[in-house]
C-alpha cells in the first residue's frame, strides 16, 4: 500500500474515532450536522478516488472500500451522505465537459460536497424525470423520489431521460431555485438523519456546459446493472461494528459468538472482493448475487447478536446496538434492483 493511501486510511480512522462514532446516535436522531460534514471535507476522504491531477488521491479501489467500511461502521448516516459524492467525481473524471474543469478540483479537495439524483433511471421504461432541450441548455421535469444530503450538499449530479431515449447527466446547485423544490424531509426507520428528501422538478433549466454525460439509456444501464450485484462495503463496516459491540459484552458466550461470526464475515468479505477485483464486472453475476445475499445473512446475524447480548437496554435509543440493527435493515434494500430483490428473497426462502 502506498504512503498516500496509508495516510488517507489513517485520516479516515481518526475521523471515525474522534468525530463520527461519538456523534452517531445524535446524527441518527437529529440529522447529520454541518459540523460533521465540515470534518469529512477536511479529512481528505472525499478525494480518495479522484485523479491526482485534480487534487485527488487516485487511490486503488481497495482503499476506497476500506475507507467506506471504516466510516459506515462509525456512523452509517454520515457515511451515506458522503458516499453520494464519489459517483460525480468518477463521472466528471471521465467526462469531456466544461463542468469537469469547473468542479472536479473542488470536489476532490473537499471544497465542495456533491449529492446524486439518478437512481430513478432504474425505473425505465418509466421516466420519473424527463429532459428536454431548450435554448442554451436542458430542462428537467418530474420527481426525484430520493435525494440524500439536502442542506449539506453544495452541488448535485442530476439525471433524466430525453425524448430520444438517452440518459442525460448534468450538474446543478443543490438548493431550492426556480424549477427545483424539495419535499419535506422523509421520515425513515433507519438513516433518517441523512436529510433525505424528494425533489420536485418543474422546469429546472441548466446550461449546456453543465451537461456531463449523455448516451443511449441502454448504454448506461449495461454498465450500471452489474454494480448492485456486489455487496456495499458498508455492509461489512456495520457488521464489523456490531461484532465489536458483541465482543465487548464481556461474557464468554458473547465472545465465542463474535469469534464465529467474525470468521464468517471475513470469509464472505474475501469472496465478495475477489469477485470485484479478479472478475470482469459483467461476468459471474449469479455468483455475485449469492455472495451478496450471504453478506446480508452475516450482517443480520451480527446485528441481531449485538441486540441479544445487550438485552433490553440494547433497545434504548442511546444504544449503538439498535442503531446498527436498523442500519442493517436499510442496507438490505439500499440500491436494490429487481435482480437483487429476487435473489435475496430466494435465499431467504431456501
Amino acid at each position: 500500500m502506498t504512503a498516500p493511501a496509508t495516510t488517507l486510511i489513517g485520516a479516515a480512522r481518526r475521523l471515525a474515532r474522534e468525530v463520527l462514532a461519538p456523534g452517531a446516535e445524535a446524527a441518527d436522531r437529529e440529522g447529520v450536522s454541518p459540523a460533521a460534514i465540515g470534518e469529512v471535507k477536511r479529512s481528505g476522504v472525499l478525494g480518495v478516488s479522484g485523479p491526482a491531477a485534480y487534487g485527488g488521491a487516485q487511490a486503488p479501489d481497495a482503499v476506497a472500500r476500506e475507507i467506506a467500511e471504516i466510516l459506515a461502521g462509525a456512523c452509517c448516516s454520515t457515511y451515506f451522505v458522503q458516499a453520494q459524492h464519489h459517483s460525480p467525481v468518477r463521472m466528471l473524471a471521465a467526462a469531456d465537459s466544461p463542468a469537469r474543469e469547473r468542479l472536479l478540483r473542488p470536489l476532490c479537495d473537499g471544497t465542495l460536497l456533491s449529492g446524486i439524483a439518478f437512481s430513478h433511471l432504474r425505473a425505465f421504461p418509466r421516466t420519473p424525470v424527463r429532459v428536454t432541450r431548450v435554448p442554451g441548455g436542458r430542462r428537467f421535469d418530474g420527481r426525484v423520489p430520493w435525494y440524500t444530503g439536502w442542506g449539506l450538499n453544495d452541488v448535485m449530479l442530476l439525471a433524466g431521460v430525453t425524448d430520444e431515449g438517452e440518459a442525460l447527466f448534468a450538474v446543478a446547485d443543490a438548493r431550492e431555485q426556480p424549477g427545483l423544490r424539495p419535499t419535506p424531509r422523509l421520515e425513515l426507520a433507519a438513516l433518517t438523519g441523512t436529510r433525505t428528501v424528494g425533489l420536485e422538478l418543474d422546469g429546472l433549466v441548466v446550461p449546456e456546459e453543465a451537461v456531463v454525460w449523455s448516451r443511449p439509456y441502454e448504454e448506461w444501464a449495461v454498465a450500471d446493472r452489474p454494480k448492485n450485484t456486489n455487496p456495499n462495503p458498508a455492509v461489512f463496516g456495520v457488521a464489523g461494528a456490531a461484532l465489536e459491540l458483541l465482543d465487548a459484552a464481556g461474557d464468554a458466550e458473547a465472545k465465542e459468538t463474535a469469534q464465529v461470526l467474525g470468521e464468517r464475515l471475513r470469509e464472505v468479505r474475501r469472496e465478495a472482493y475477489a469477485l470485484v477485483d479478479e472478475v470482469p464486472p459483467g461476468e459471474r453475476l449469479a455468483d455475485r448475487l449469492v455472495v451478496k445475499t450471504r453478506a446480508y445473512d452475516v450482517l443480520r446475524a451480527t446485528t441481531t447478536a449485538a441486540i441479544v447480548a445487550g438485552g433490553g437496554r440494547a433497545l434504548g435509543l442511546g444504544s449503538p446496538a439498535q442503531r446498527l440493527a436498523r442500519e442493517g435493515l436499510f442496507l438490505a434494500v439500499q440500491g436494490q434492483t429487481a435482480d437483487v430483490r429476487s435473489a435475496h428473497l430466494r435465499a431467504l426462502r431456501g
